[in-house]
């Protein structure tokens, strides 16, 4: 995707030192476009637990090469493999819910059964690194390629702008280039189909209002930013033709977490008759759970997410309270919408039932999981 009309991924190494991983700070948009240098295996947990870097893709992504800048430090210690295995515990235990960064631990993990020495092991973590950035990429462009069809599908019949909405931040900004949820709609404003999205504010950190606006605006998308309790009157009115939301982790049976408030616009979109469909790489299904409401963690965040809120002011990017100093909060990261209430699920190699035989349909390797 694009900012400022250049091509550009939301990481990667530094142009000038292979040695440094460089990431969009997305805590400062959509006010400052800054890049963070991430020098250590505990700056990139930082980037994760701390929310520099977010989104289920590109947290498996940091992961990844959070692990090669371990590596480059293990070098001179005389048990490279154990240094590697602290590592990816560290990075383990950064954020609970998404599944992508297990996945990605995984994944440089079994990479080290190949090598014999410490540098063997920076150059096959490197390698192995690039390629789930890469893999990241077409696996996004092709859930973009099978979503657009369902917004051709009703422009084609209706021959009006397609009113899309979304929940909190699955755009590209949330993985390595164009996104979960805004593939599709990417692929339909690049292919001159009219489309519209309703960007949830998405509260307590206003990922729609700070970084889906940001970046639907940079690729020239029309969107408007609603109040996250809009979107069932929006419904109710006939004003939205479809809702793509994203997941960090979707179960075998088609249980998806997702952001906070994502399970009521499911059920807006059920009692309304509007299509809600997930759209996901196969790295955000755990193929180990079954009941996602009972099974997967729901990552509780500070309360001062909560009572606080940050913004431009005349003197810069502020943080107020927005409630009295002496009121507890809960920050419950994440929901989980049950299979029932999603018409279907987009992924790189197709649209499937939210449902263990649709998702085994196109992953048969996975019948024995």
């Amino acid at each position: 995707m694009k900012i400022n009309g250049e091509p550009t991924r939301t990481i990667r190494l530094h142009p000038n030192n292979p040695g440094v991983v460089q990431v969009i700070d997305q805590r400062q948009l959509p006010h400052q476009l800054t890049w963070m240098d991430l020098n250590s295996v505990d700056e990139a947990a930082y980037a994760i637990k701390d929310m520099v870097v977010r989104g289920a893709p590109l947290i498996g992504a940091t992961a990844a090469l959070g692990m090669y800048l371990a590596a480059l430090d293990a070098v001179a210690e005389p048990d490279f493999r154990e240094v590697l295995h602290r590592a990816a515990h560290t990075l383990g235990q950064t954020r609970p819910t998404a599944v992508n960064l297990h996945w990605a631990l995984t994944s440089q993990l079994h990479a080290l059964r190949e090598v014999a020495t410490a540098s063997e092991a920076v150059d096959r973590l490197r390698q192995n690194a690039e390629a789930i950035l890469d893999a990241d990429e077409e696996q996004c462009r092709q859930i973009g390629l099978h979503g657009v069809k369902l917004i051709e599908d009703i422009y084609a019949r209706t021959g009006q702008p397609v009113n899309i909405l979304t929940h909190c931040n699955a755009g590209w900004l949330a993985c390595v280039d164009w996104g979960t949820a805004t593939s599709p709609i990417y692929h339909a404003h690049d292919r001159g189909i009219p489309v519209h999205v309703w960007v949830d504010e998405t509260r307590p950190r206003n990922q729609g209002a700070k970084l889906t606006a940001w970046e639907l605006g940079q690729h020239g998308v029309p969107h408007t930013v609603i109040p996250d309790n809009a979107g069932g009157h929006l419904m109710q009115h006939g004003m939205v033709d479809l809702a793509i939301v994203g997941t960090d982790r979707t179960t075998r049976q088609g249980d998806v977490a997702n952001k906070i408030g994502t399970y009521l616009k499911a059920l807006a979109a059920h009692d309304n008759g509007v299509p809600f469909y997930v759209a996901l790489p196969s790295s955000t299904i755990d193929w180990t759970l079954r009941d996602g409401v009972k099974e997967i963690p729901i990552e509780q965040r500070s309360q001062n997410e909560v009572k606080y809120i940050d913004g431009l002011s005349p003197h810069g990017v502020t943080s107020v309270l927005i409630c009295p100093e002496s009121s507890a909060a809960a920050n419950y990261g994440f929901d989980v919408t049950p299979a029932r209430l999603v018409t279907g699920l987009i992924t790189e190699r197709g649209i499937c039932p939210a449902s263990e035989a649709g998702l085994l349909g196109l992953f048969p390797d996975q019948v024995s999981a």
